[in-house]
């Protein structure tokens, strides 16, 4: 059986040295499967790209795929499922976040009847306070308004089998969010719990304002609920203003007391504005959304690549 091992790469030229080993080490390691490794380079702007095309001269196992610009690692990934050649994939990263040594364990859980074997952290040793607390926010969140079931801590990390990477790729929209889909689509899956590990080397592409429009991504890609909540804003403002204009016109006629004070009118007006303009921002992410979906431009452009069939 083939084994693809699929590697999005921005900027890796520090770390990849040592994938390239730590990977080898594994492969050697495997028996009774052969491997193809297929690097995706997503516009490195460094010389990732010329290390990637050093591997492939040296060694056929390792085939790359560069992107014409930077599209993101979602569309890596897509690219990387779309070409492999895989009876089994596995997705992982660049910088050994991901370690490879987890690779033989986790084959034996495929053959064992899984699906897929996916990854999770159970700790988040050298990442910032405030990091790790949005980040199980998140996790918390997107479980309880989603139909998506996401593990706190899941890496994108995982092995799986054909027939799921063939559901995942039918699955061709642009705005793709890989762990919301790997939850929905379901499948049989085992999850491995390990420490978190540093990077090798180099520093991590994902800013805090990154990762702030990546859960945005998620949470509109795979529920309705912040639609529905302001829907019902809406509705909660409606009553309490109608009870407020009964109560003043009463006020009004028995005492002939108009309400006075322009401080509380001025704040009540800038509630009701910012309230409109966050509702109004809340239903504009899905119609941006719907707006990208409907122009049907490709996930990723490709510039060059050692895969013959592309």
């Amino acid at each position: 059986m083939l084994i693809s091992i699929i590697v999005p790469c921005y900027n890796e030229y520090s770390s990849l040295p040592y994938f390239r080993e730590e990977i080898l080490k594994v492969m050697e390691l495997i028996e009774g499967y052969e491997f193809e490794c297929i690097f995706v380079d997503d516009g490195s702007k460094d010389k990732t790209l010329d290390l990637l095309k050093e591997y492939h001269e040296k060694n056929e196992v390792f085939q790359y795929i560069s992107f014409a610009r930077n599209f993101g690692k979602e569309s890596a990934i897509y690219a990387g499922l779309k070409y492999a050649n895989g009876d089994l994939v596995v997705i992982m990263d660049a910088d050994l976040q991901d370690p490879p040594s987890l690779l033989q364990e986790m084959i034996t859980y495929i053959e064992d009847g899984y699906d897929s074997v996916a990854t999770r952290r159970v700790s988040r040793k050298g990442e910032p306070l405030i990091r790790s607390f949005f980040a199980r926010m998140f996790y918390k969140i997107m479980n309880k308004i989603s139909d998506c079931d996401i593990v706190d801590g899941a890496r994108d990390f995982r092995l799986m089998t054909r027939k799921m990477v063939n559901v995942i790729l039918s699955m061709n929209e642009v705005n793709r969010f890989s762990k919301g889909i790997f939850g929905w689509i379901g499948f049989k899956t085992k999850w491995i719990e390990y420490e978190n590990v540093e990077r090798v080397a180099g520093e991590t592409k994902w800013s805090f304002w990154k990762l702030f429009k990546y859960s945005l991504e998620g949470i509109v890609a795979f529920s309705v609920i912040p639609l529905q909540v302001a829907s019902l804003l809406g509705l909660f403002i409606s009553l309490v203003s109608f009870i407020f204009i009964i109560i003043i016109v009463t006020r009004t006629m028995i005492y002939g007391d108009p309400v006075s004070g322009w401080p509380s009118t001025i704040c009540i007006i800038m509630m009701m504005g910012g309230i409109q303009l966050l509702c109004i921002g809340i239903l504009g992410q899905y119609m941006s959304k719907v707006y990208l979906e409907t122009k049907n431009r490709p996930i990723f452009i490709e510039k060059e690549s050692s895969i013959d069939d592309i």
